[in-house]
């Protein structure tokens, strides 16, 4: 998806003339403040591909486009929708030191702990947003990049002004996991960070005399996650009254720890050695991959079936029934749970499809004539002990076709 500021020196109304664009259309109205990211998440590859250390862009600059935005672009309200970038809240935050910053080889600046050399004062980026939003012609400025809550925990002067102006209804951010396994192997803080903020937001939404909420995003299937850390995940979303509409499942993507995690097994935090080294298991089958998203969607009636089945095998048919105390319902409504739970794909092109060859037989041509001599002939049967060649079913992960059979 491109940024806003790979757009600012394009004609604001080229893309809408060319007809609707989706990226264009979320981003049309948000400017990008700064790139980079200390925060060295390891399923995340920005750290790679745009640095460690906080590029920001000046005030004037940022306060130029969205003068630019206001005058230019078709369709303006007055509402900004975004001032941010990778994180909403990194904005000039830097190393104390410009020496230890050259120097420092550490994946992550707020990783156990945040680090005592890192500057966590948010004044520069408080002043920003009360500049945009004083500019003639802007009604409100939201955030919706979103914020690393455990750096704002460290000035709550700048959760005040976030919570206070900037808050649509909804804020953004990204706990990924409750458990202390999932969340080592992510390099993301614990939940006490979490709770932390969230007594702050309310406070302070409250003394602004709003109704506000925070939308905490969550992944499955990463590596070091067991299903016991799913289920503990799905039992804390249920007390704290969360049901997921959109969930992401872990796909391991270029550049990223994570990634290393999944095709290797090891954990390259701790260190990779031929003979020794911490194990990663990682969910990969689609069956387990499916399992750990109904957990996260634990109020689908669909997830159900599956769910049922997974708290039996574990042992947890104690959370099954029909009190507030447990995770799903004995009972199963009219019309659902037949199609299999989170992530099955259902219609004809998700079925078995047989590949038609020389050795399988091919159909008449559009002609009506016959294949070659020899090209039409039925399959040969298969030698003992070997499974016949079948056609691609659906299987892999990411939802492309899986080789079933000898190769």
């Amino acid at each position: 998806m491109p940024c806003s500021s790979c757009l600012t020196l394009a004609p604001r109304t080229s893309p809408l003339q060319q007809g609707r664009i989706p990226a264009w259309e979320m981003i049309r109205f948000s400017v990008s403040i700064m790139r980079g990211c200390f925060g060295g998440c390891t399923f995340c590859s920005i750290t790679e591909h745009e640095g460690r250390i906080i590029q920001s862009r000046s005030e004037k600059s940022i306060l130029h486009e969205i003068e630019e935005i206001r005058d230019r672009t078709d369709g303006f309200t007055g509402v900004i929708s975004d001032l941010g970038g990778p994180t909403a809240n990194m904005y000039r935050l830097a190393c104390k030191s410009p020496e230890i910053e050259t120097n420092c080889r550490k994946l992550s600046c707020v990783h156990p702990d945040i680090c005592p050399n890192l500057n966590t004062d948010h004044s520069a980026l408080i002043g920003l947003y009360r500049k945009a939003r004083e500019l003639p012609g802007v009604k409100k400025v939201l955030i919706a990049s979103g914020v690393r809550y455990d750096l704002a925990t460290q000035d709550p002067d700048y959760v005040r002004e976030l919570v206070t102006h900037h808050v649509g209804g909804y804020l953004k951010i990204a706990p990924e996991h409750t458990e202390t396994g999932p969340l080592s192997k992510m390099m993301k803080p614990g939940m006490g960070a979490y709770d932390r903020f969230k007594a702050l937001f309310e406070h302070y939404s409250k003394e602004a005399g709003k109704e506000q909420y925070l939308i905490p995003y969550f992944i499955a299937a990463h590596p070091g996650t067991s299903d016991e850390d799913m289920l503990n995940l799905a039992l804390w979303l249920k007390r704290n009254g969360f049901r997921a509409d959109q969930v992401q499942a872990f796909l391991p993507s270029p550049m990223a720890l994570a990634t290393a995690m999944y095709h290797s097994g090891r954990n390259p935090l701790k260190g990779i050695h031929r003979d020794r080294g911490e194990q990663v298991d990682s969910p990969k089958g689609l069956k387990q991959r499916r399992l750990h998203k109904a957990f996260l969607r634990y109020h689908d009636a669909e997830n159900w079936p599956l769910l049922r089945a997974a708290l039996n095998r574990m042992g947890r048919a104690d959370l099954i029934g029909n009190g507030k105390r447990h995770l799903i319902p004995s009972w199963q409504p009219s019309g659902t749970g037949a199609g299999g739970g989170e992530g099955v794909r259902t219609g004809r092109k998700h079925g078995k499809q047989q590949i038609l060859t020389q050795h399988t037989g091919l159909p008449p041509r559009v002609d009506g004539s016959r294949p070659a001599k020899g090209q039409g002939k039925p399959a040969s049967k298969p030698l003992p002990g070997r499974r016949p060649t079948r056609a691609f079913t659906q299987g892999s992960p990411s939802g492309s076709g899986k080789r079933r059979g000898h190769r």
